[in-house]
């Protein structure tokens, strides 16, 4: 498994990182013998550490979470434990999901862009109807069925998820509705 240990100007120690390989290998033992990487930021918001951690599964999954606190190691600690809760939520979902999966999801990439917000265009009376673009960068769109597709949207708190649908070869959205039920648009 790789690791990506990373601080957000702050300096991170040989001993922070040997607890966080530690720490992570130990909790995904528990759950999953295929995590492929995992990405562990660190960083400083006034008085409070935070820390988000992203982990990345064989199968396409990705388990990430945010915490914070007034000391490095109590951030990640409670980063490790909502992970923790996330998997072990979903342990069963994993395997009974993906124990006839033969080969790891396929990914297709994506050009991905951010645009500004309308307060930052209203600011300077744009010339055309076209949005600013703020950013462009490269995603990666899975390969899943739409139960699959639920699971990772779940796993990862976001509250969309686009993805290429197994059954059907078309792309397709997940999405949280605002009464907590989740949407599903098939074209």
């Amino acid at each position: 498994m790789r690791y990506q240990i990373t601080g957000k100007q702050i300096d991170i120690g040989e001993a922070l990182q040997t607890h966080v390989r530690t720490e992570l290998g130990s909790m995904l033992d528990k759950y999953s013998q295929r995590p492929t990487d995992a990405n562990v930021i660190f960083s400083k918001s006034a008085h409070e550490y935070v820390c988000e951690t992203s982990i990345h599964l064989s199968t396409g999954l990705t388990a990430s979470a945010k915490a914070h606190a007034t000391e490095i190691y109590a951030a990640f600690e409670e980063c490790v434990e909502k992970l923790d809760k996330q998997l072990r939520r979903y342990k069963r979902r994993l395997k009974d999901h993906h124990k006839d999966r033969q080969e790891p999801v396929e990914l297709i990439g994506a050009s991905s862009y951010i645009l500004a917000s309308e307060a930052e265009s209203e600011a300077n009376e744009p010339d055309s109807l076209q949005p600013i673009i703020v950013a462009e960068m490269e995603t990666k769109i899975p390969s899943l069925t739409v139960g699959e597709a639920v699971m990772q949207m779940e796993l990862a708190g976001a509250p969309v998820l686009v993805f290429r649908n197994e059954k059907k070869e078309g792309l397709n959205v997940v999405y949280r509705r605002e009464d907590g039920n989740i949407g599903w648009i098939d074209p």
